[in-house]
């Protein structure tokens, strides 16, 4: 199983970066190419999610996106480590914006943003899972690879 871990500040223009990065280490992992625009496109809509919460509730910590290869699929997980969410993990799959269990003073993000930045990650992955709680959010998102065999 390999294993790339990137973490960068709460800055909008660090999301571009983190779509090349996701779609250059996908397509290694063997993503179809058919699919590389939705891994780029689902990782920007949450490294901008991750990005917004940061920065509107102050907190300083890098963003962390995992990207891990493993033998029939890939992976990526963005973390944000805004605390205080308090959902439960299983409270917050499926759910699009598990967050507003969180007293609305609390973020200054609009809901909606948040909801709709959810409902298109869901619109372009088929495996997702959403957790959130008092030590941050985590969107993991994963996608079939290729197999050497099926490309001979």
């Amino acid at each position: 199983m390999a294993t790339v871990e990137l973490r960068f500040s709460a800055q909008p223009e660090h999301v571009r970066t983190a779509r090349l990065v996701a779609a250059a280490v996908a397509r290694r992992a063997g993503v179809d190419e058919a699919v590389l625009d939705e891994v780029r496109l689902a990782v920007g809509e949450a490294c901008s999610r991750a990005v917004g919460l940061h920065r509107s509730n102050d907190v300083m910590t890098p963003i962390r996106v995992v990207l891990t290869e493993e033998e029939k699929t890939f992976s990526i997980e963005v973390g944000d480590e805004v605390p205080g969410a308090g959902v439960a993990a299983a409270d917050a799959v499926g759910v699009p914006g598990a967050r507003a269990a969180a007293p609305a003073e609390d973020f200054d993000d609009a809901d909606g943003e948040d909801e709709m930045g959810l409902a298109v990650i869901r619109g372009l992955v088929d495996d997702v899972e959403v957790s959130a709680g008092e030590d941050g959010g985590t969107i993991r998102m994963s996608w079939p690879v290729s197999s050497a065999d099926v490309l001979s």
